[in-house]
């Protein structure tokens, strides 16, 4: 049976609960045409690089499907038919990856690097660089050194009469 991976983005209005019943559903839908589901990723709110129907941001989800193709496009179709699916997307593949996807990891490596971290706090205390004082009593640099050229601009925008 073939396999497929397919993403949806639904609109960020729709809560996380309509969203996993929206999963739910197309996972009854694809079981019933005889295929099934290995596994399904919810990604979570992330911000889209344009604008999709006035939505800054949507909701991402994953499946990994074996599934016949009616069972693909039944379920393409009724994502047409719903209003919060902003875009989907269905790729088929040789073999489904095994573990977490790329876009898991990357939340795990994100959690990690934070902890590694630590609470570092409110930094407007930063004590480790001195007073610096008011800065305004020093000449700027434009002011001790004129631009190379600068003569030569002024000689030759003037005119003689």
């Amino acid at each position: 049976m073939p396999r497929y991976e397919h993403v949806y983005l639904a609109r960020q209005d729709a809560s996380a609960q309509q969203v996993e019943e929206l999963t739910a559903h197309l996972k009854g839908v694809v079981e019933g045409l005889g295929g099934k589901v290995a596994k399904t990723e919810y990604w979570g709110v992330k911000s889209l690089s344009y604008r999709l129907r006035k939505n800054r941001k949507a909701h991402f989800t994953l499946m990994n499907l074996d599934a016949p193709s009616p069972a693909i496009n039944e379920i393409e179709r009724l994502e047409r038919l719903n209003e919060d699916v902003l875009r989907y997307l269905t790729i088929r593949v040789a073999e489904h990856e095994e573990g977490p996807s790329a876009m898991m990891r990357r939340a795990e490596r994100d959690r990690d690097r934070d902890e590694r971290r630590g609470d570092r706090g409110d930094r407007s205390d930063r004590g480790d660089r001195g007073d610096r004082g008011d800065r305004g009593d020093r000449p700027r640099d434009r002011e001790r050194r004129p631009r190379e050229g600068a003569e030569e601009l002024e000689t030759t925008t003037t005119t003689e009469e």
